[in-house]
């Protein structure tokens, strides 16, 4: 199956299949990306990663998860995430992204007060593994693999046979999670709202002189405690994430650029290097390569990576 769509920057909201029909299947093989991983990001939809082969890390701001065949993911609309292969070994996975109002509607009803706002509430269900050596968590799967069957096949009415599944999956996922009799808000800790926002500045103002004291302003604490704030969510620091986020946009820039009207220097400073030779050895860093390298790659693969949207990693 191949990727409907390609992944954007998922620091906000990213169309995934459209209005009518907000569904999205990406078969994603972690060994095309450079770093072999898929950069932190959090979207509005629910995601759901069922693993195909090898063994993939997904790691949250509070939790780590070791993927294996036959096992899966669910993770909770908003929820700050990145996916690492285990130990750089090949890993492929599908990911199944759908936004819950797919089966409620977008009005306040019934089914959506009772059904969806208790899901919401991160106290409930934040993340969780399925294993199909677990009887219920089996019948989940189950029921996701059909999902992902009639999304390939997409025969007549697909559409309404793939929201009948998804909501015989959130039927059954309901009915074993402990729910409360009032639903309560998310719970998204303090540390995870500041580096949402902290990360939301960086995409803005990557390209501009920014500094520490910036990013700190930006979520109104001190720098040590930006430093901490991200420390403990994304276990880097916001100079780590801004350089990684720079070196990686630049790769992009590159992949756009195959007609080769733009110097690397171009690229450099157009994400806010001044250091050329600096740039160069983040980018050999962090892809492995050097920009110039990079560029001889795209232009040698160009038919695979139009084909291949993870083919620049998301970090």
């Amino acid at each position: 199956m191949g990727a409907a769509t390609a992944y954007n920057d998922f620091y906000d909201k990213s169309e995934h299949g459209n209005l009518e029909y907000p569904v999205s299947i990406y078969q994603v093989d972690l060994e095309q990306a450079h770093t072999k991983s898929i950069r932190w990001h959090w979207h509005e939809e629910m995601e759901i990663l069922l693993i195909d082969n090898g063994y993939a890390k997904v790691t949250t701001d509070d939790d780590d998860h070791i993927l294996s065949p036959g096992q899966g993911l669910i993770l909770n609309q908003n929820v700050m995430h990145s996916i690492h292969s285990m130990d750089g070994s090949k890993c492929t996975y599908y990911s199944l992204i759908f936004h819950p109002d797919f089966l409620f509607g977008y009005n306040n009803s019934y089914l959506r007060t009772n059904f969806l706002l208790p899901m919401q509430s991160f106290s409930i269900l934040k993340t969780m593994q399925m294993d199909e050596k677990n009887a219920w968590h089996k019948s989940m799967l189950s029921i996701l693999n059909k999902v992902l069957s009639v999304n390939q096949t997409k025969n007549f009415g697909y559409e309404m046979v793939t929201k009948g599944y998804l909501c015989q999956f959130w039927a059954t996922l309901l009915n074993k999670l402990p729910l409360s009799e009032i639903p309560q808000p998310p719970n998204i800790s303090l540390n995870e709202q500041r580096v949402k926002k902290a990360m939301l500045f960086i995409r803005l103002h990557h390209a501009d002189a920014i500094t520490l004291d910036d990013i700190a302003d930006s979520i109104s604490v001190s720098k040590s405690e930006c430093c901490r704030c991200f420390k403990a969510t994304i276990q880097m620091t916001p100079f780590e994430y801004l350089m990684k986020y720079r070196v990686f946009e630049a790769s992009k820039l590159i992949l756009d650029d195959r007609e080769g009207r733009h110097s690397i220097a171009d690229f450099a400073l157009s994400v806010g290097f001044n250091s050329i030779s600096y740039f160069n050895k983040l980018f050999k860093r962090y892809l492995n390569c050097t920009p110039t390298e990079y560029r001889e790659r795209v232009a040698e693969s160009a038919s695979s990576i139009e084909m291949e949207p993870f083919a620049i990693p998301l970090f």
